[in-house]
């Protein structure tokens, strides 16, 4: 295949991934027979949920908690609040709230069919103990420090009246929860700090999270030291309303790239998958270079290596503009040096980080074409600063918000290319 031909069998294989994990296909497929008594869709892909929820349930009332530049349609009985990401703001404490006050107001005999995707940590928040302003602060400097998803969670869910189960303890209903994951694992605790399912973090835990990282934060740890000294309610762990609670993941990374795979697979372009891959950006772009290497030393004629996952990207004294996936891009380039590969990697959110684009292309020719240029990748990998690189270079991959967020995907062409 031409190098042109490479780039746009990768991008056709990301676009019809997600095609293939619509929000509103995979929720349509598992929506209760009967229409519950109030709907609450909170994520990146709280629209494409709600809509098909909606489609099927018209008139019941919902609530739609969504990231800016994500719209829904006009119903009746719809309300939407748009919240922030990846730091709550002022939106995501109304929408807390008005998410709450749903919850309470239904009885013992109503049902709430609650709609969860990654980033409503951030678009749902009730601060409990602390300022917003102080849980801001100390979200964006867990998220510098290289603090993993879990450990984000943890902390957020001892500083919320929402997250950890709270919003299925603040109602009496009966509650079902359909969930799209966007971390490792696919633990519903997690995905969004998992507002309607039991919580088995604690407060002495999200202590040791600010030790680690030796985040000083002092209204916060007050509030986690007394809730670890039993002055205030652990995350709720008791089976007291789970009999009226239930939750099911039905969308994930892993669907996606076996999504990707099927399509690679009608295509004739044979697929191998490294599952999910998590860990720091550049440490895990090294092994994956490596696995590159093996490959093409054992032959076996073209395929493509795809894989999903999570990794993070801790932030020294320079920071630049960029994102976990241009971040690991430009490590893949240098890790596998002059022979390259052709490959993207983006967010399936549609959004990599601060840089405005959902991820980037790397070619065999990436670092001749950079140096041509006068960009030094080593230079732009120190500083983090890894979207100036590839823009340079026209390689980023710019989607806008997908409408999902399943994590991320990347995928590798191991063949000979075609010249001309």
């Amino acid at each position: 295949m031409h190098a042109a031909e490479i780039r746009r069998l990768l991008e056709d294989t990301y676009r019809a991934a997600l095609e293939q994990t619509r929000p509103a296909l995979l929720t349509a497929r598992h929506l209760p027979g009967t229409p519950p008594d109030a709907v609450l869709a909170v994520g990146k892909a709280a629209p494409g949920m709600l809509s098909a929820a909606l489609d099927a349930y018209p008139g019941v009332p919902a609530l739609a908690i969504v990231p800016p530049g994500l719209t829904l349609a006009a119903r009746s009985g719809l309300k939407v609040v748009v919240g922030g990401h990846p730091v709550p703001d002022e939106g995501s404490v109304q929408a807390g709230q008005a998410a709450l006050r749903l919850a309470a107001g239904l009885g013992a005999d109503r049902h709430l069919l609650v709609l969860i995707s990654g980033g409503g940590s951030a678009l749902m928040s009730a601060p409990w103990g602390v300022t917003l302003a102080q849980k801001q602060a100390l979200t964006e400097a867990l998220l510098a420090s290289g603090a993993d998803i879990g450990e984000l969670n943890t902390v957020r869910k001892h500083l919320s009246q929402v997250k950890g189960g709270r919003l299925a303890a603040a109602t009496s209903a009966r509650v079902t929860s359909l969930l799209l994951s966007d971390v490792v694992g696919d633990d519903p605790a997690t995905i969004a700090s998992g507002p309607t399912v039991p919580d088995a973090s604690t407060f002495a835990q999200a202590l040791g999270i600010l030790d680690r990282y030796s985040l000083d934060a002092p209204e916060a740890r007050r509030h986690l030291e007394r809730g670890a000294a039993g002055e205030v309610d652990e995350t709720p762990k008791a089976r007291r309303w789970e009999k009226r609670t239930s939750h099911q993941v039905i969308g994930s990374g892993r669907l996606m790239t076996r999504s990707a795979s099927a399509f690679l697979t009608s295509r004739g372009v044979r697929a191998e998958s490294l599952g999910e891959l998590t860990g720091e950006a550049r440490e895990v772009a090294a092994a994956v270079a490596a696995k590159i290497r093996q490959l093409r030393s054992a032959g076996g004629g073209p395929q493509v290596l795809l894989w999903g996952g999570e990794t993070t990207v801790t932030l020294g004294q320079e920071r630049g503009l960029g994102g976990r996936n241009q971040e690991f891009a430009l490590a893949l380039l240098l890790a596998l040096g002059e022979k390259g590969a052709h490959g993207l990697l983006a967010g399936s959110d549609g959004q990599d980080g601060n840089s405005g684009a959902a991820g980037a292309f790397i070619s065999p020719g990436s670092l001749e074409r950079a140096r041509r240029s006068g960009l030094d990748a080593a230079r732009s990998l120190a500083r983090h600063d890894s979207a100036p690189f590839f823009a340079a270079l026209g390689d980023q991959f710019v989607t806008g918000p997908s409408g999902t967020n399943l994590n991320d995907f990347a995928a590798v062409w191991l063949g000979e290319e075609k010249d001309g």
